[in-house]
Parts: structure tokens; C-alpha cells; sequence
């Protein structure tokens, strides 16, 4: 057969239809969800393609209620999820980032807002800010807290690396850069003004994470672009 061939371009990229777990990778950057009358929160946007009785529904990535101060201060498409509904399969995709699928056994993580692609509805969403910097970065400070017991997808651009934090050594990180934490972690704001010059930004100071305690952090090897603020 020709390597060149319709026929070959088929077989080479034809979704597995062996595979039928709720949350299945098809690839490194394509999440295959397979709803059967269930709820699935889908980040606005990301859904390529779908087949059966689906029904998409734009919601606040805080469904009961998320203030218009929020709304204002948070930029990027990750403040908004799209309830999915129904029976078929759905694809989702997020500028060609790699998916990664976690499963939360009654735990709790913290997630960058513009990470999150996909998760359980089972599993709850609570919008969390750095506080006193709010509006200083844009969509970097805005996170969501999902805990409970469930499905969770998240990107990376690249491959993430995640880091031990150990009681007396602290870990510290570009907030840009910076992916999803443990539960357990509450990071504080560190500013170096120093650093600007090194890092590039054209003013202002530069702004790092520090975590403390005992958990883990994940990190991409690469920061984080937001849309400009309305």
C-alpha cells in the first residue's frame, strides 16, 4: 500500500474505537471523553469534534455563582466550562498541549485556570486567587480548586516536571510556568525585582510562587501566554 495513500492516512490517524474509557487518550494531545448519559465540564473551546446526542452548555467554571469582580479581573478562555451532556463520544484539545488524565480518590489539587480541560462533574470546582495581587498577571493568578472523586484532565505545554516540596525546602517557581499543586500547598507571592532584567518582562518586578510544607508542584517548560485583559 502506498504510504502516501488515503487508505494509509486512515489507518495511521483513525481513532481506537476499542477504547472506551470515560476519559481516554487518543494521543499525547487528544482527550477522548465517553459520555453515556453523563455530565462532563469541558473548557470553552476545546472541543474539536463529537458523535452521537451531545448537548453543550457555556457555563462560569464557578456554575453557582461567579462575581462580575471575577469575571473582570481573570483573563483567557479558562474562566468559562461547557457543561457536556448526553451519549457519544466527544474530542477535546487545547492548542496541540499534551493531555494528562488524573483520578482524585476523595483528594483535593489545585490547577492554573487555563490548564484545566476537562473533569468529572462529580468533582468540585472552587476558583481560588493569589491574594493582594489579583490583576498584576492576568489569568496566572486565577486557579481552581477540584476535589473529590474523579476524572480530571490537564495540559501541559511540553512534557511537566513535578517537584517534591519538603518540610525547610521550599520550592519557588515562575507563576507562568507553574501547572497544578497538592492540595495541601498554599503558596504565597515572593518578589524580586532584581530578576526582571534577567527574566526579560519590560517592567515591573517579577513575581515567584513559593511553596511551602509537604506536597508536590508541576511545572511546564514553558510560560504561559494570557489574552489581554478587557
Amino acid at each position: 500500500m502506498n504510504q502516501y495513500s488515503i487508505k494509509a492516512l486512515i489507518e495511521e490517524t483513525a481513532q481506537d474505537e476499542s477504547k472506551k474509557d470515560f476519559f481516554q487518550l487518543e494521543g499525547p494531545y487528544m482527550l477522548e471523553l465517553n459520555v453515556d448519559n453523563q455530565t462532563v465540564m469541558v473548557k470553552k473551546g476545546a472541543m474539536v469534534a463529537y458523535t452521537g446526542n451531545i448537548k453543550f452548555e457555556r457555563e462560569g467554571m464557578l456554575s453557582k455563582g461567579i462575581g462580575n469582580l471575577l469575571k473582570k479581573t481573570v483573563s483567557g478562555e479558562g474562566t468559562t466550562m461547557m457543561k457536556t451532556t448526553g451519549t457519544g463520544r466527544v474530542y477535546v484539545a487545547d492548542v496541540a498541549k499534551r493531555v494528562r488524565v488524573l483520578y482524585l480518590e476523595n483528594e483535593k489539587i489545585v490547577v492554573n485556570g487555563n490548564d484545566i480541560l476537562a473533569h468529572e462533574d462529580s468533582v468540585k470546582s472552587d476558583i481560588k486567587m493569589m491574594k493582594s495581587v489579583a490583576g498584576m498577571m492576568g489569568g496566572g493568578l486565577f486557579q481552581a480548586q477540584l476535589s473529590g472523586t474523579g476524572h480530571v484532565a490537564i495540559t501541559t505545554h511540553g512534557n511537566p516536571m513535578t517537584l517534591l516540596v519538603k518540610p525547610g525546602q521550599p520550592v519557588f517557581t515562575d507563576p507562568n510556568a507553574t501547572v497544578a499543586w497538592s492540595g495541601s500547598l498554599v503558596p504565597t507571592m515572593k518578589t524580586d525585582i532584581s530578576l526582571k532584567t534577567l527574566i526579560g518582562r519590560g517592567s515591573g518586578e517579577s513575581f515567584q510562587m513559593k511553596f511551602e510544607g509537604e506536597g508536590w508542584v508541576i511545572v511546564q517548560p514553558c510560560e504561559e501566554v494570557y489574552g489581554t485583559q478587557q
